[in-house]
This record gives structure tokens, sequence and C-alpha cells, in this order.
């Protein structure tokens, strides 16, 4: 099984960092304009919604919660049902210049179809999450793809209406 591992240094408190990853019934910005549904202690079940809450991107289990140090989910895009879920562990480490966030995505095999992009996107997570907590604001690309994003959000899979979701039972 392949692992993806990658980091990046935010000048802002651990806390800080914390609060945004951890943030339910509030859009995270950072990771692609969701709402995280969980109520974040182990074997609870987790969703990333659209804003509307119309569709679900992401369904997993909360699997570890060290606050404000260590956060673990199980991860299934609901664009592949078929994928086996992996798994996300979010790392938050304070060093002098604020705190260093790293991602593991583990448990990938080849029958993974997002397995080859998934560095790319959680790179992309990483830089908007520092820009918005450096800054306050998102870079104005991701402010346009986001709304593109949501005119377009009929044109997804079934399987990520929340009601084929709750059908699935995930």
């Amino acid at each position: 099984m392949d692992e993806k591992v990658i980091s990046i240094e935010i000048q802002v408190p651990r806390q800080k960092v914390w609060d945004e990853i951890t943030k339910t019934g509030r859009i995270q910005r950072a990771l692609y304009n969701s709402v995280m549904e969980t109520n974040l202690v182990p074997g609870a079940k987790l969703r990333y919604y659209s804003p509307n809450h119309k569709r679900v991107f992401i369904v997993g289990e909360v699997v570890e919660v060290e606050s404000p140090a260590r956060f673990a989910h199980t991860y299934r895009m609901t664009q592949w049902p078929d994928d086996e879920p992996t798994l996300v562990t979010w790392e938050l480490e304070e060093i002098a210049s604020g705190c260093r966030v790293t991602i593991t995505h583990s448990g990938w095999t080849d029958a993974h179809k997002t397995k080859d992009r998934v560095t790319a996107g959680w790179t992309e997570i990483l830089g908007i999450l520092k820009s918005e907590l450096e800054t306050g604001t998102i870079p104005f690309k991701w402010k346009v793809i986001y709304a593109l994003m949501g005119a377009f959000m009929f044109a997804l899979p079934k399987t990520t209406k929340k009601e084929e979701v709750d059908r699935r039972g995930w």
C-alpha cells in the first residue's frame, strides 16, 4: 500500500490551524469550500458536504482526535464509490514560526482511481489553508473556481447526491 505525505509551514499558532481543520457545520474554504459534519470522536461518521448540503464529496469515519495535534479519519470519495476507503492523518507540530502541518494519506492500492492525483490535491489544500490563515483570505483564483464549482454541481455523478449517500449508508 502506498502513502502520500505533504507538509507546509503556516505562520499562525497551532490552535488556529486545529480550529480551522476541525471546524464543523461551517464552510472550510481550504477544503474546496466544503462543510465537514462529524462529532469529532473516534467511531463517528464524517462527511464533507457542498455548502448547500445537497452533495456529499467525502465520507468516512473519525479514527483519532488528539487536540490540537492529530486528527485522522477514513476517506472515500463518493464520486468513485467502488474505491475502498483510505486514511487521512493531519499532524500539527508547533514550531518557532507557527505550525508545521503534515498530511499523510495512506492505504492506496493500484485499484484506486485517484491515487496519482492526491498529492496535487493536498498541496492545493495546504496552500489555500496557509493563505486563509495567514492573510484572512484565499487567492482570487480559488474564489473563481469555487463559483464555477457551485454553478456546475448539477454535473456531478448521482453518487454524490445526499439522498444516494444516505441510501448507501455512508
